[in-house]
């Protein structure tokens, strides 16, 4: 294996998504730094930073129809049976819902929470309020997909923050998707929301770190029943 090879094999991949806002950031970093050279490095930084941000790696998926995989990097910040949003057409009972909340240095790329056709996409405009507050569920800007699974129909709602301000979501209404595919992205800071149907149970506990694509939320078809977490 050559050196450039292994070079390239360890650097992670960028979005596409993100080139424009680096390229704007490294033209903002020269231009600052003719006025004051300090801040010519301050700027390389946060260049830097936003290269981070929008990294993109490989991730592997378990291939099982039964298991829910994070759509999101981030933390589980909630687990909970709530009514989903109307506009995804899941009806008026309670759902299991879980969520990951993403902060400015988690990886924002979205994934497919498991294998299936969507059958809605609904985008509704909203407030920016605190995506760790179980408000933004109802009041944030939001885009939601209806994915028609083994296990019936899931909704994955991408939600902006308080940073966020760009929702991206470039998959379409009847798209068949992969366990782990990706489809779509958030800018700066946002949550994901999982709505699952009777049967699915809990394999993430509140506050655990989740990695999108390959941690598993939620099971169908167990015995086992909910996976019940604990801090030492």
């Amino acid at each position: 294996m050559s050196l450039i090879t292994s070079v390239r094999n360890t650097l992670v991949p960028i979005n596409k998504a993100g080139y424009p806002f680096i390229a704007g950031f490294f033209v903002v970093s020269l231009l600052l730094g003719f006025l004051w050279e300090p801040l010519l490095w301050i700027g390389f930084i946060l260049t830097a930073w936003c290269a981070y941000f929008f990294r993109d790696p490989e991730r592997v998926t378990p291939v099982d129809d039964d298991l829910v995989i994070s759509p999101a990097d981030g933390r589980v910040s909630s687990i909970a049976h709530i009514v989903p949003p109307e506009e995804l057409g899941l009806g008026f009972e309670p759902m299991l819902r879980i969520s990951v909340f993403m902060n400015v240095f988690n990886c924002h790329v979205n994934r497919a929470p498991m294998r299936g056709t969507i059958t809605r996409i609904a985008y509704r405009a909203g407030q920016f309020v605190n995506a760790e507050l179980d408000k933004a569920s109802s009041d944030n800007e939001r885009n939601g997909l209806v994915i028609e699974t083994a296990h019936g129909a899931i909704g994955t709602v991408q939600i902006a923050g308080l940073v966020a301000r760009r929702i991206i979501c470039w998959s379409s209404q009847g798209e068949q998707l992969q366990a782990g595919q990706r489809f779509g992205l958030i800018r700066f800071g946002s949550r994901l929301d999982v709505f699952l149907p009777a049967g699915a149970e809990p394999r993430v506990s509140l506050g655990q770190l989740a990695i999108a694509g390959e941690t598993v939320l939620a099971e169908f078809g167990s015995e086992k029943g909910p996976t019940l977490g604990r801090r030492d």
